[in-house]
């Protein structure tokens, strides 16, 4: 390991481990909905993140939903969206996740949210609830390591580059056409200056994003000019060739918080009452993935990995295998299969050998990839920052 790598390694090691990192979801819920079909009897394990889109799944109504992950923070936050659902008013609800500030969120928060967390997550909220106040940042969505490089990124928008006005005209624009119209004549030239491109390709810029350095590499190896290359070109057409009216992902990063008609579907008034019940087949988990895994006695027929195993392909190969054979011993018969990857191609996942059914089988040899389908939602991504989408059945 070079001395470049075992510091950027550090340095995201750290953000992960002492931070906040995800105040929303960065995958495209509308994708897996099509990606997972997801019926009455499935049981679905996915990587918390924000919590967004496992409560997009419980909308779906699935038997039950597992959210797992290793950062406490991630898990806390969804127990408050959970708990917000049960014991708010939209309204309420709506202020603290949809606009990211509630003036008196932390009165709200002692009487009516607190009493219902973990222990772990009250101690967190205790100490962290101002966050909603837009007391010091003008929302929650500007706070974590993601949300502070957003509100970053707001200030080089506002004071720097000076371009507020085309934003606000790119996200209120009815048609394609018109944005790519804005990006060219209004946008492009006056964001994309050295200090900006320099930014976007250090390693500590990316692991504030959530992006380890072996994701860079992944992206960096078959995209010609690199990482900053890839997120200039990536930007270029979210904002200029596909609609913007309903992508309330990047709406969120610009402006600080959703609109009632750009939102994710846990945000909507009209999901609010059957979410109260929905909520119910969540169950949160605290640790790594592999640990849930080996411990869990029931089986799961759908898996939403996120793009972890890109961190995991050049830092702990040794636990990539391993949990692949937790997945495969724990898979329900029909067992659907979603990751995302930096890379546009993803290269570790079929060399990996396992038991199934008493033989050592390549996994190449055991996932069905549904590679079509797959393209053709990724080509519809709203988030549009993964270089790759897989679906695979394990047969």
């Amino acid at each position: 390991m070079s001395l470049r790598d075992w510091f950027s390694g550090v340095c995201f090691n750290w953000v992960h481990r002492h931070n906040l990192v995800y105040n929303t979801c960065w995958e495209d819920p509308r994708l897996d909905r099509q990606a997972l079909e997801l019926r009455p009897e499935d049981t679905v394990a996915v990587i918390t993140s924000a919590g967004c889109n496992a409560l997009d799944y419980a909308l779906l109504e699935p038997r039950a939903i597992h959210a797992v992950d290793m950062n406490p923070r991630q898990n806390a936050l969804l127990e408050l969206k959970v708990a917000g659902i049960k014991h708010l008013d939209f309204d309420t609800f709506f202020a603290l996740f949809g606009r990211g500030k509630l003036a008196n969120g932390p009165v709200v928060y002692r009487r009516q949210l607190r009493p219902h967390l973990s222990a772990w997550a009250r101690g967190y909220w205790d100490r962290h609830i101002a966050l909603f106040t837009g007391e010091d940042r003008p929302s929650f969505y500007f706070h974590g390591t993601s949300g502070f490089l957003a509100w970053l990124i707001n200030v080089y928008i506002d004071w720097v580059a000076k371009v507020r006005d085309a934003i606000d005209a790119l996200l209120s624009s009815r048609s394609v056409n018109e944005q790519r119209a804005i990006y060219d004549d209004r946008l492009h030239a006056a964001f994309w200056k050295g200090m900006i491109r320099w930014t976007m390709n250090r390693d500590a810029t990316l692991s504030f994003l959530g992006v380890p350095r072996a994701q860079r590499l992944q992206v960096e190896r078959g995209y010609p000019g690199g990482i900053a290359r890839f997120i200039e070109d990536r930007i270029e057409a979210v904002f200029a060739r596909r609609p913007l009216q309903d992508n309330y992902f990047w709406r969120v990063y610009l402006t600080g918080e959703y609109a009632p008609t750009c939102c994710p579907e846990y945000l909507k008034r009209d999901n609010f009452e059957k979410l109260k019940d929905a909520v119910e087949r969540i169950h949160i988990h605290t640790g790594p993935f592999l640990d849930f895994l080996e411990k869990h006695r029931g089986l799961i027929s759908r898996f939403v990995l996120l793009d972890h195993m890109d961190w995991l392909s050049m830092n702990d190969h040794a636990i990539l295998k391993r949990q692949w054979q937790a997945l495969v011993d724990r898979a329900a018969p029909c067992t659907r299969i979603l990751w995302r990857s930096g890379g546009l191609e993803v290269d570790f996942v079929d060399s990996i050998r396992v038991v199934r059914q008493g033989r050592r089988k390549w996994l190449g040899d055991l996932l069905h990839y549904h590679r079509d389908l797959a393209r053709t939602l990724h080509e519809q991504d709203r988030v549009n920052t993964y270089g790759s989408f897989y679906i695979a059945d394990l047969n």
